[in-house]
């Protein structure tokens, strides 16, 4: 009798253990982190764009939180990316700049690295990733499967991400080809397929948690779009930029080099029309299926407004106003929109002032999901701030560098914005300072005035980053 009492209140013991981690697991918000290429501080409607509108993408501002002193990880893609997948800032990040692989790809993040798919992965989710990666070649220790995401589908490398019309995409770690797009042909844009996906993705895990990252690849350059869109906005941004770019008869066609665009005005303002609708489509997606009310939806930009390809950001006031763009380490080049929305949890119309950078992401998730937070994570868990709460830990100091153009370093600390530029050639250099609360436009250098400010700050750039074998300050 005794042996069938501890028999039953085990079973019952393995039965409400399993019931309570199933419901847990079932009580997690589905995420949705959807990062746009190259789309500046201004771009968005809800950010003051006047020239055109974003709908779609200002209902999350509307629904949800806009954050006005968000910052990207870098001011280029690779690293961004890094920071916003592994909690760590660039002087820690493995990937901190954006470093080729032979013949396809890009330096891979190490399996060792901090990441948001993995610890996602320990909380029960299935994690997706749709877009552009560039963290990683197709089977490194970098790709998407090896860093915990369990479906990839778009462009491995971004390199071939300059192309919409590209001559293949990946299917995890299979190279796709796109017969439709072969030679000079233009059959297939590349973000509709991959558009697509994703919302196949929400389908198809709709009764699990699932994490779906998706690293939109508009409106990066080249500035190519469906005449559907191209031919609303023909003729409304007089006069045209045109963009000479390469044919079919350059050795670099579809291999890097942007294509010719003679609307340039007109091709950017409809691609951001395109991703605008296809972030209203992913909503859309969620309503029908009855998941809006337990997803977690947050929208950001991996860096500045870039100036290639026939873009012109100072026509459409891409960075809002601020200084610099893409490749700076001034405001414009690493202040990006960041928008969340979950119903019930976030406060309609909230607006914040709150610092933060793409290395807090992963600690507010692992705050969400209940995981702990690795112990090499640079950020702090934004969760206080999305729920309206009032005890937000503030960052002693954001830090940034970069290397190209001599090497660039950057600090926030409070309201006070340290710069440097030409590291490699200067790594002692004069440091700019900005009081960004008096001068958010970075357009006076306070640092003779307050060179106790600047010596402070001359000591954390020093401290703020460890040696890396691949990518250091090194004189070109």
């Amino acid at each position: 009798m005794k042996k069938i009492t501890l028999i039953v209140s085990f079973a019952f013991f393995l039965f409400n253990s399993c019931s309570t981690k199933q419901s847990d697991k079932k009580n997690h918000p589905n995420i949705i982190y959807i990062l746009a290429d190259d789309l500046g501080y201004g771009d968005l409607s809800c950010y003051g764009q006047s020239r055109f509108s974003t709908p779609n993408i200002d209902r999350l501002a509307k629904d949800g939180i806009l954050f006005t002193q968000h910052y990207a990880g870098s001011s280029v893609c690779a690293p961004s990316r890094s920071t916003l997948l592994t909690g760590q800032h660039t002087g820690h990040t493995p990937v901190r700049g954006n470093k080729e692989h032979k013949p396809e790809g890009q330096f891979p993040l190490p399996a060792t690295a901090p990441s948001l798919a993995k610890l996602l992965k320990k909380a029960g989710y299935t994690n997706g990733v749709f877009g552009k990666w560039g963290l990683g070649y197709p089977n490194s220790s970098g790709d998407p499967l090896s860093q915990g995401f369990d479906e990839f589908y778009g462009y491995n490398c971004q390199r071939n991400a300059h192309h919409y019309y590209p001559w293949h995409l990946y299917r995890n770690n299979d190279k796709i080809v796109i017969e439709e797009n072969a030679g000079d042909k233009q059959g297939i844009y590349a973000p509709i397929p991959i558009h697509n996906e994703a919302l196949k993705f929400i389908e198809k895990h709709q009764e699990e948690p699932f994490f779906l990252y998706y690293p939109n690849v508009i409106p990066h350059a080249e500035l190519f779009v469906p005449e559907e869109y191209l031919s609303k906005y023909r003729g409304k941004y007089l006069p045209e930029k045109e963009f000479k770019g390469v044919g079919p008869d350059h050795p670099k066609y579809k291999r890097g080099a942007y294509g010719p665009q003679p609307e340039g005005h007109a091709a950017f303002a409809a691609m951001i029309n395109l991703l605008d609708d296809q972030v209203g489509e992913i909503m859309d997606k969620l309503e029908e299926l009855g998941l809006t009310d337990n997803t977690l939806i947050i929208f950001s930009s991996d860096n500045g407004p870039h100036q290639e390809a026939g873009a012109d950001p100072e026509y459409f006031n891409s960075n809002g106003g601020l200084r610099g763009f893409k490749r700076d380490l001034y405001e414009g080049g690493i202040r990006v929109p960041m928008l969340a929305r979950w119903p019930n949890k976030i406060k309609s119309g909230s607006i914040t002032d709150h610092v933060s950078a793409f290395w807090d992401i992963l600690p507010t998730i692992s705050h969400i999901v209940d995981q702990p937070i690795p112990e090499a994570v640079d950020g702090i868990s934004l969760l206080p701030t999305l729920l309206g709460e009032g005890n937000q830990e503030e960052h002693d100091y954001l830090y940034w560098e970069f290397h190209e153009k001599g090497g660039r370093q950057a600090l926030r600390m409070g309201p006070w914005k340290g710069v440097r530029y030409n590291v490699a050639r200067q790594p002692d250099g004069l440091i700019e300072l900005y009081n960004l609360d008096n001068d958010p436009n970075e357009n006076t250098n306070v640092s003779a005035k307050y060179p106790e400010i600047v010596e402070e700050i001359t000591l954390l750039l020093k401290e703020a980053r460890t040696e890396s074998e691949v990518f250091n300050f090194k004189r070109k």
